[in-house]
């Protein structure tokens, strides 16, 4: 056998033996076949303890931690900002938005809040109980940079106590 039918063996045989496993894979979808379509998954319940989460990234926009199902949110009227804008957060105890939603693109400082972040859902969500459909193994750089710190500068051993 030449060199080059043994590689094209091999390689037929890996690119065989990769497809086998991938038969063996079950996606989000679960056993359901693609031409079918799934059950839907239940919703999840809305929590609604008006206590805020901590964030999971940096820039992560904060979630909403009450229930919004019946607040009016339209080009005209934004209930949201009744209670966080400005002039009115600290008479709810709510946060107020960022500045960063007083600017328009050019960085210019507005009155109101600016049309660009005016509909609050795309980018805040409600907390809910939901889970993870897979699971999440991000590790935030702060915790990576900690793990380093810690292998390199290892805790001084306790100094013993002299008995007398």
């Amino acid at each position: 056998m030449t060199p080059r039918v043994r590689r094209v063996a091999i390689i037929g045989v890996l690119c065989f033996g990769a497809a086998l496993a991938a038969d063996n894979l079950e996606g989000l979808r679960g056993p359901t076949p693609l031409n079918q379509e799934p059950k839907a998954p239940r919703m999840a319940t809305v929590e609604n303890f008006d206590v805020r989460r901590g964030r999971a990234y940096t820039s992560q926009p904060p979630t909403i931690p009450h229930a919004i199902d019946r607040y009016e949110l339209t080009r005209n009227v934004n209930f949201c900002m009744y209670c966080h804008s400005r002039v009115r957060n600290e008479e709810f105890g709510a946060p107020m938005v960022s500045a960063t939603h007083y600017m328009d693109r050019d960085a210019n400082f507005l009155a109101e809040i600016s049309p660009r972040r005016y509909f609050c859902t795309q980018c805040h969500v409600v907390q809910t109980d939901a889970r993870p459909p897979v699971d999440n193994r991000f590790i935030d750089v702060y915790d990576l940079v900690e793990q380093e710190q810690q292998v390199a500068d290892p805790p001084a051993p306790a100094a013993k106590e002299k008995k007398e």
